[in-house]
């Protein structure tokens, strides 16, 4: 997808540019071309050697270098590239954008371009609901200037609120979202004022779309005091929660019993057994997509005790007969004219993973399983990292084994390029 394509990425000065070592190298793993362009604050976050090593070119951010001039002046700089992208893009660079300043290498390129340009602000908290910065916004996003985040979360100078980079991963979705034409290619010369409430809202390819994410566990009773449950920590299916919602979609996340919070902008129903999620999720209907990442306990008691179960001495356990749980995944996939146009179901598995995935698939009727290794020694519940097997009618695709939060903007891009394309 980002193939010969030449990214221009200008670093200005702040904590969050030591995430643009991991977005240059995940841009040149999809073979993108990228340059990068720094200012004299960002060269004391990161250096310029060790971009210029994952970049495999020359790092500028010299204004007065002349040989830098001779061989490509900054009106070159500027229009060589097929997008330029402003990570992290600090409100003094959105100042100076919006006011035309170029007192340096890399204003003026901003300033000298003709060609698409993206921003990833990061920021206080403060910085970024001040007045100031949220109309050096609206003026940005008037000349078409397009932007990804920020998201919300605890920063770097203890506070917590909108401010965040874009993680990588949400910057490379937003790129390839550009270049598949899911965000449009403004018009730089023209004027296209947006309300204040959307400002602080990144493009939204989803937008009117309703999604709805189960996740997290279920618990079946055994009595009023014991459950049959399992590891899952609900991050994964939250994650997707998240930036489904960052896309614009309007969503229902039907969540087992977890420590995790409640996504922003997200619709919470929260629910216990099996019976009770199966229930939310046929409420919730009709929606474009939706997604089982919830893991469902297989089985429940065909009879739940109606006080604790004692345990007396010398006398054997007491025997649970158990019955399958409703299967969720397979009755969204055969809902009728209720049916989702997108089914995604997981696949979380301890061996063969990819075989047991595929047939899963076709026998639980879903367009999309995603396969992920549960056991053990993978670290999946309750961890921070998943490996996906992204299976479809095409075939399977591998991704790499990233953050939970990388697999969610992924698969949140490519439900929207599907959405959109049919």
């Amino acid at each position: 997808m980002l193939t010969g394509k030449r990214i221009l990425l200008i670093i200005t000065g702040g904590i969050a540019a030591f995430k643009c070592h991991d977005l240059v190298r995940r841009l040149r793993q999809r073979g993108a071309f990228v340059r990068c362009v720094m200012t004299e604050a960002a060269t004391r976050f990161v250096t310029p050697l060790s971009l210029q090593a994952l970049s495999e070119d020359k790092v500028y951010a010299d204004m007065f270098s002349l040989t830098d001039e001779s061989e490509m002046g900054h009106i070159e700089l500027s229009r060589e590239a097929d997008l330029l992208v402003v990570a992290p893009a600090t409100a003094d660079i959105l100042a100076k954008m919006a006011a035309g300043l170029a007192d340096d290498l890399a204003s003026t390129v901003l300033l000298a371009t003709d060609k698409a340009v993206l921003a990833a602000p990061a920021m206080n908290v403060r910085m970024w609901l001040h007045a100031a910065t949220q109309a050096n916004v609206v003026t940005l996003r008037s000349r078409g200037v397009l932007f990804v985040g920020p998201n919300e979360g605890p920063m770097a100078c203890n506070e917590f609120g909108p401010g965040r980079m874009s993680e990588p991963l949400e910057i490379v979705a937003a790129i390839e979202a550009f270049f598949t034409g899911l965000l449009p290619a403004p018009d730089v010369h023209a004027a296209l004022p947006l309300p204040p409430e959307a400002i602080s809202l990144p493009h939204q390819p989803l937008l009117g779309r309703r999604a709805l994410v189960t996740s997290g566990p279920t618990r079946e009773a055994i009595d009023p005091v014991r459950y049959i449950s399992n590891h899952s920590s609900g991050r994964q299916g939250h994650a997707i929660a998240a930036a489904l919602a960052r896309l614009g979609a309007d969503v229902t996340l039907v969540s087992g019993p977890v420590s995790q919070l409640d996504p922003a902008g997200v619709r919470v129903v929260k629910v216990e057994s099996a019976d009770q999620m199966l229930s939310a999720c046929q409420a919730a209907l009709p929606v474009d997509v939706a997604i089982c990442a919830a893991a469902v306990a297989d089985w429940k008691l065909a009879r739940l005790a109606g006080s604790k179960l004692k345990k007396s001495p010398g006398a054997p356990p007491p025997s649970l007969e158990l019955v399958p749980n409703p299967d969720i995944l397979a009755t969204l996939s055969a809902a009728g004219n209720s049916r989702p146009r997108l089914v995604v179901g997981f696949a979380a598995e301890t061996e063969e993973v990819v075989a047991n995935a595929v047939a899963k698939r076709a026998r639980k009727g879903c367009d999309w399983i995603l396969a992920n290794d549960v056991s053990p020694a993978s670290g999946t519940f309750g961890g921070e990292n998943n490996t996906i097997h992204l299976v479809t009618a095409d075939g399977v695709e591998d991704w790499p084994t990233q953050s939970k939060d990388a697999v969610a903007a992924r698969l949140a891009a490519r439900i929207a390029q599907h959405l959109t394309a049919i």
